[in-house]
């Protein structure tokens, strides 16, 4: 039962450092967002493809006031969210099962 517990608590290692490399590269998006940049350039394009998927759901709500989009706010607040839920149940089984 300790490698079990091992094993969920490398998990939850895990997901916090993946939740941790996302919130970064969504503060760089930001930023990016900020200065006039070309999104044909490959590292610009590779942190669109990985943002994408979170922010443009959020961008069908109406969370624009007036030149201010406040979608990556929102995905902020919900990935801390996600982020603590599942690391919380993850440590949790850890701890259940002796680690």
């Amino acid at each position: 039962m300790f490698i079990i517990g091992q094993f969920f608590a490398s998990l939850a290692v895990l997901f916090s450092m993946l939740f941790k490399v996302i919130y970064f590269l969504l503060v760089i998006r930001i930023v990016l967002s900020w200065f006039q940049v070309s999104p044909f350039s490959e590292p610009v394009n590779i942190l669109y493809r990985v943002t994408d998927p979170i922010l443009l759901p959020l961008r069908k709500l109406p969370l624009q006031v007036g030149m201010i989009d406040f979608s990556p706010v929102v995905a902020f607040v919900l990935l801390t969210f996600i982020d603590h839920f599942a690391v919380g149940v993850l440590q949790q089984l850890a701890y259940r099962f002796g680690a």
